[in-house]
């Protein structure tokens, strides 16, 4: 073979093994990346535009089978379209779970009347949904949420209270701002410190910064914290009588990164290998008070355009899904 026409052939061959771009998707594309201000380096668009393409072609899988009956929830795409799942449990996947002694266990009221449903954020104790950017805080998003929960419960007042003063702060405690964190440290720094400071006197930069935590700006105390038993009922008689519940849960699937709406139930995910902060703010069913119908009220931390405006219906009285029920805890005030 003449050398150029081997040239070429080798060319040809490159070419055809890289992935093959669906031109028809490029208005989609570039709507997207206005959508979410994406500016990529010219060798990077490429690597970025098939990652969304594959992800793109998952979801649409996955509601095309919903249509059909195979599924309970949707998924949608989302400002996290061009991660790989493996990218984004770099970013967002981010509890330090440590084994924990001496547990202080939550016992509810014997004869407590326990509602059917109930919802936290009718009742005015649950700030709107917030977005921890590219830093690995959901547990102190999750933490404060409790807390705010129960200040209002106390005060009357909600306040939203500053995660990045948690991020900041509470190494001493365990956590490592954004690299990870626990809610049960977060929770103790905020007793042992005897304050938090509010959102509004020191906001939120997804980054990690000095501590500046000011006595005179705390809107939040926290004498004592407790653990929730391991058990579905346990959880709701918490949440029905306490108010937000913090939980970690299994956030590590494709079905989860691109939830949508509906009740989410997933056969993968996992109840031990827990990964992400969250915060319980009721639960529910629908129709019929049926065993697949019922649901957590989840509050996540990655902003309104993921899931139901922030939040996720979960999958309640099934097994303990995702691990719900396995590290949940609040705080006193």
């Amino acid at each position: 073979m003449h050398p150029s026409l081997f040239l070429a052939a080798l060319c040809l061959g490159i070419a055809s093994a890289a992935p093959q771009l669906d031109q028809s998707l490029d208005a989609r594309w570039s709507q997207w990346k206005a959508a979410h201000k994406r500016l990529y380096k010219e060798d990077e668009e490429g690597r970025r535009r098939t990652v969304w393409e594959m992800n793109l072609k998952v979801i649409e899988q996955h509601n095309q089978e919903y249509s059909q009956g195979k599924h309970s929830f949707t998924m949608a795409m989302n400002n996290f379209g061009d991660l790989t799942s493996e990218e984004f449990q770099q970013v967002l996947n981010d509890l330090k779970i440590q084994k924990q002694e001496d547990r202080n266990v939550f016992q509810a009221p014997l004869f407590a009347e326990i509602p059917s449903s109930v919802d936290w954020r009718e009742k005015g104790y649950v700030t709107p949904v917030k977005d921890q950017g590219q830093c690995q805080s959901c547990w102190a998003f999750s933490a404060a949420g409790a807390l705010e929960g129960q200040m209002f419960r106390k005060t009357g007042k909600l306040v939203s209270l500053s995660e990045q003063n948690l991020v900041d702060c509470s190494w001493s405690q365990g956590n490592e701002g954004c690299r990870g964190g626990l809610m049960d440290f977060a929770f103790q720094y905020v007793k042992d410190n005897g304050g938090l400071d509010s959102e509004e006197s020191y906001p939120y930069l997804a980054r990690n910064e000095y501590c500046r935590y000011m006595p005179e700006k705390s809107a939040a105390n926290v004498t004592t914290f407790w653990h929730v038993l391991n058990e579905e009922d346990g959880l709701m008689t918490t949440v029905a009588t306490v108010g937000p519940v913090s939980a970690a849960v299994d956030s590590s699937l494709y079905s989860f990164q691109f939830y949508k709406k509906g009740i989410y139930y997933d056969p993968r995910c996992s109840s031990t290998r827990l990964n992400h902060g969250v915060l319980v703010v009721g639960y529910g069913f629908e129709g019929e008070e049926s065993e697949d119908k019922q649901y957590w009220i989840v509050k996540n931390s990655w902003g309104t355009n993921w899931g139901m405006e922030g939040y996720m219906l979960l999958a309640k009285d099934r097994d303990n899904h995702c691990g719900i029920t396995t590290m949940a805890s609040f705080p006193v005030v």
